[in-house]
């Protein structure tokens, strides 16, 4: 089965702009190549938050939250299994103690038992806490069910959500998200961690204004490694917002603040608090959260992040490390089982020729629903056209929960409510956004969505979609080999989704080479007189490379060797 190669294109290389003199001009380039043109696009602070008055229904949800707080009523915050709903239930349930509310209490639905989201029977075990308002973050626009079920026990119900809605809207007495009909906030891309932050800035408004604070209020910015967490775990774009937003949060976390939870993650991801950037919350510190809600119970996840008590927190976070490592066994597993399917696929029904289909469905009975989501990921990369993983939502069940993974250009989301709307009932629910959805479908409808979901897929594909490209900030001079440039590089983020971190390309002699860990393929190379020290993760293909290459790749700081050293992080290698 081959695919076609990446294509390597240059970003546009100009440094116009008005720039401090401190700024290194290749870093300047990069910031335009991103559309900013000064620091304050490419480095936004907190004084620059869009306000939060232009979010539609804020005004009303801060009217129930006061309330509430001003009548000691019961608050519970339902939060969901990823590492933005665990920190968006964990903003919620502190922003709202540091605001007054006594009686806060907080609950997460468990995959294996309730599925996604407020769903009736989370209601139906919620109900013995007899709450008087109910909080989703992070989900409930899609909950329609869950929330009538809700409000049938006579609850409020207010959604805190950043999802994109459906055709109808869910009977909840007041929604804030973004994305919802009529809301006039400019980003529509924040994460669920964000909009509950949000919320919570325009209630302490309200409070003070009311006299119901000392002062201006308590200082919400604590929360904000939180915020950063769950935004950059949940890949939404990093527009100026929530770069701003992502900015703060590291920076407290760079200096040993914040909460005792996420410090006793970063330690037992072995990362330096005192150099973190959001490729680590990416890579390390939002895997062993997510990793609760994928082969246990979120709310261990959620225990770490609200405890304040050092000692419990190192202990948890040892727990979730453990969850972490196995879920990298099953996802490893799984990932074997699904490439060992597509070469059957491709060498088998499909002829010799080794062609896919433009969009693939993936199924094993023995799958673990919560680790599908990143086989569909890992699938969707190799390949690069949309996946779809599959696996029973329970063992043996007769519903399959499905984790689709997208590429640029194909609405992900969108598809499924094509599908949808062709052929009603055949989907149960799903929800998402652009580039990631989840769906759940009995699985003997599973064949008949295939063939209507690679129906959509073929009227909407073009051969450009399915060819991954590959974005570099061209080449670097040889004295741009450098410690201070790369830390540069490093620092000079937040990078991440829609404000991509820097990565170059060039022409270098291979001088020597080793494979370490069966994987991984370690690179000598020459370059404009220079031997420079590289690594390539996942990159032996059991062959030699050749003795001139050409590579994208980052430069980062060898904090490993120390000193003045740096080394290439390679994203992609050919001949040259």
């Amino acid at each position: 089965m081959s695919l076609p190669a990446p294509v390597l294109r240059r970003r546009p290389a100009t440094s116009a702009g008005q720039w401090p003199e401190q700024v290194p001009e290749l870093l300047r380039r990069i910031y335009c190549a991103r559309g900013a043109t000064g620091m304050g696009q490419a480095r936004p602070r907190l004084a620059t938050l869009l306000p939060p008055h232009t979010m539609k229904g804020i005004d009303a949800a801060t009217a129930l939250l006061a309330e509430a707080i001003a009548s000691d009523r019961h608050i519970l915050v339902v939060g969901d299994f990823d590492c933005d709903g665990a920190t968006a239930c964990a903003v919620a349930v502190r922003g709202l103690r540091v605001l007054g509310a006594r009686r806060v209490s907080h609950a997460v639905p468990d995959r294996a038992v309730h599925g996604y989201g407020l769903s009736p029977a989370l209601v139906e075990d919620l109900a013995g806490l007899q709450p008087d308002l109910l909080v989703t973050v992070d989900h409930g626009i899609a909950c329609h069910a869950g929330i009538a079920a809700a409000k049938a026990r006579g609850w409020t119900v207010l959604v805190t959500d950043h999802h994109l809605p459906g055709p109808t809207l869910p009977p909840a007495d007041v929604i804030v998200d973004p994305n919802q009909p009529g809301c006039e906030f400019p980003s529509k891309v924040m994460a669920g961690v964000g909009v509950v932050f949000y919320v919570l800035l325009a209630l302490r408004q309200r409070l003070r204004a009311a006299g119901a604070v000392e002062g201006n209020g308590p200082d919400l910015g604590r929360l904000l490694d939180l915020v950063a967490v769950g935004t950059v775990a949940d890949l939404v774009p990093l527009d100026a917002n929530n770069r701003a937003l992502v900015a703060a949060g590291l920076r407290q976390l760079r200096m040993g603040q914040g909460c005792a939870g996420l410090h006793a993650l970063i330690e037992v991801a072995r990362r330096d608090p005192a150099t973190l950037s959001a490729s680590d919350i990416g890579f390390a510190v939002g895997p062993r959260l997510n990793a609760a809600g994928r082969l246990e119970d979120m709310a261990v996840g959620i225990e770490c992040l609200l405890s304040d008590d050092a000692t419990q927190a190192r202990a948890i976070a040892a727990t979730l490390d453990a969850i972490n490592g196995e879920r990298r066994a099953v996802q490893q597993q799984m990932t074997e089982q699904a490439e060992a399917a597509l070469a059957t696929l491709a060498l088998g029904a499909l002829g010799p020729a080794g062609s896919l289909p433009l969009a693939l469905c993936l199924h094993d009975p023995d799958w673990h629903p919560g680790v599908v989501g990143l086989v569909a990921s890992k699938m969707k990369d190799r390949l690069h056209r949309p996946v779809i993983a599959f696996a029973p939502a329970e063992p043996g069940g007769a519903v399959l929960r499905g984790s689709a993974r997208s590429v640029p250009g194909f609405h992900i989301r969108d598809a499924l409510a094509m599908v949808d709307a062709r052929h009603p009932g055949l989907i149960e629910r799903f929800g998402g956004h652009a580039m990631a959805a989840g769906l759940s479908l009995p699985a003997e409808r599973l064949a008949a969505f295939e063939e209507a979901f690679l129906a959509c897929a073929t009227e909407r594909l073009t051969a450009d979609l399915l060819r991954a490209e590959i974005l570099s900030d061209g080449e670097l001079s040889g004295d741009e080999f450098r410690r201070d440039i790369a830390e540069s590089l490093r620092d000079g983020g937040p990078w991440g989704q829609g404000f991509p971190e820097p990565q170059f390309d060039g022409e270098f002699d291979v001088l020597g080479w080793r494979v370490v860990g069966q994987r991984h393929l370690k690179l000598e190379l020459g370059y404009a007189g220079r031997r420079l020290n590289a690594i390539h993760f996942s990159g032996w293909d059991e062959c030699e490379p050749s003795p001139r290459v050409r590579l994208a790749f980052r430069l980062e700081p060898d904090d490993y060797r120390g000193g003045d050293a740096v080394q290439l992080v390679v994203i992609h290698r050919e001949p040259a």
